[in-house]
């Protein structure tokens, strides 16, 4: 079985906080910065193909708006119950996208990256497989792959199925094995229930701080992420997953003053149901960080981000998505060295009386 660090570094969408998300820049650095995994998120194109954008609708991180020849395509639309308006991965053909180019999708946080636009195409869930192998082999070490199914009940609905396109890329890939450097995550439960009878790979039931699964909506399941959550929920998870995947104010809430609190438990109650735990997302910015971490007065601005990965390293998670690599393995070994230290502090004390 590949082996790679612990706790697990997730590249999100590759490097965002200094790079444009999902390019090949992004993900090159990432692996450079030594992330374990790099994570697309797939939609699906009209004819077929797995393309990895943060959304299906493309008007905020793409420019698309600035190509008349697609100015028809603007639609308004309703994803898992959200009115959306803008254009969508699913009204055009792989080689229309190709001819996109990725564009900022949070300028007044990421100012820097506004000017990579423009270069960069949208690439593939193949060009990334493609990139983590590339990378393997630079680094001389594994180089993962962490798949997002977005919105998979919906595409379901437009009969462009995410589990059959994703099962068939892994098939042609050689990938869908259990030793293979893959991870599948859903904020939905239905399709990692699918994905359980069809593939040995490890599965990650994503988990938001409200609300509910869009396909327990769609079919009036009552229950909510809250519901999964809890002891009993977590049971029902660890029937078809391997690991949860919550934001990170489950695993460690914020007081009233917008400050770290304590732990909530979940980790404790997770891993007595047989889970791992992959908190998301860490970030650098202000914007993202816990009141007493912040420094200087932008939203852009870094923040003093390291006592909060240690919180939560702490805390004792399996894995953490980070917007910034480098940020989050440097943290993951300063918390290893003080690990260790306090090991060998313990192995020298002399016994107790």
């Amino acid at each position: 079985m590949t082996v790679f660090a612990h706790p697990l570094v997730i590249a999100h969408r590759g490097c965002p906080g200094l790079r444009l998300e999902h390019t090949r820049p992004s993900y090159d650095l990432a692996i450079n910065d030594g992330a374990d995994y790099i994570e697309p998120d797939v939609v699906a194109s009209r004819d077929g193909y797995l393309v990895v954008r943060h959304e299906n609708e493309i008007g905020s991180t793409t420019d698309v708006a600035d190509h008349p020849e697609f100015a028809d395509r603007r639609a308004t639309k309703i994803v898992d119950s959200v009115e959306k308006d803008g254009w969508f991965t699913e009204d055009f053909t792989l080689a229309e996208l190709k001819t996109l180019r990725a564009t900022e999708r949070i300028p007044e946080i990421r100012p820097d990256n506004v000017a990579l636009a423009g270069s960069e195409q949208i690439l593939t869930f193949d060009d990334v497989v493609a990139i983590a192998e590339e990378g393997t082999a630079r680094r001389g070490t594994p180089v993962g792959v962490y798949v997002e199914t977005k919105h998979p009940t919906y595409f379901q609905g437009l009969g462009l199925d995410l589990n059959d396109l994703l099962v068939d890329a892994l098939e042609r890939l050689g990938l869908n094995h259990e030793d293979a450097p893959v991870i599948i995550q859903s904020f939905e439960s239905c399709n990692l229930q699918d994905l359980r009878r069809r593939s040995p790979l490890f599965l990650v039931q994503l988990a938001s701080p409200k609300g509910s699964p869009a396909d327990f909506v769609a079919t009036g399941d009552p229950r909510t992420y809250a519901d999964l959550m809890s002891a009993e929920g977590l049971e029902f998870v660890a029937g078809y997953a391997h690991a949860i995947g919550p934001f990170k104010n489950l695993v460690i809430p914020l007081d009233d003053s917008g400050n770290l609190g304590e732990p909530s438990g979940l980790v404790e109650r997770a891993h007595a149901a047989g889970l791992d735990v992959h908190i998301w997302t860490m970030r650098d910015e202000n914007a993202f960080l816990p009141a007493n971490l912040r420094l200087g007065t932008g939203k852009a601005d870094y923040g003093d981000m390291l006592p909060e990965y240690l919180a939560f390293l702490e805390a004792g998670i399996d894995g953490m998505f980070s917007d910034f690599t480098r940020t989050a393995v440097r943290a993951r070994e300063a918390w290893g060295a003080s690990v260790a230290d306090s090991s060998e502090e313990s192995d020298a004390s002399p016994p107790s009386e």
